[in-house]
Order: structure tokens, then sequence, then C-alpha cells
């Protein structure tokens, strides 16, 4: 069994915590959505979903103005 060196060990435990830093912002986020949602449209998902598609694809065109990214999924 391999011992894990501390240059090893602090790299972990940066991944570890920028991940998890990420995934409390995602849903840090998520939360401000709903109440978005329900406050302004009533708790409509069509409004919002259709409002987070355009958004979407507005943050994919402005920076470059092609939607090329989406070929690439």
């Amino acid at each position: 069994m391999k011992i894990m060196t501390r240059r090893r060990l602090f790299r972990l435990i940066i991944s570890v915590s920028v991940a998890s830093s990420i995934i409390l912002i995602w849903r840090g986020i998520w939360y401000l959505l709903d109440l978005v949602d329900a406050r302004f449209f009533g708790g409509s998902h069509l409004f919002t979903a259709i409002g987070g598609i355009i958004l979407g694809l507005l943050i994919l065109y402005l920076p470059d103005h092609n939607l090329d990214e989406l070929s690439k999924l």
C-alpha cells in the first residue's frame, strides 16, 4: 500500500474543498431561483424553464457571437 505524501494529501484536500464549494454555490443559486419562480411567476415552471433556456443560449452566444459550443455536445 502506498503512503500518501503531504503534497498529494494537500492536493486532495484542495480538490475536495473546491468541489464542495462549487456544489454549495450551485445549491444556493438553485434555491434562489426557486424563490424567484415562486414569487414572480407563481410557481409556473414553464416560464422559468423557457427563460432559463434563453438565458443559457445568450450566455453561450454573447462572448464570441456564435453557438459553436453547442456542436461540441
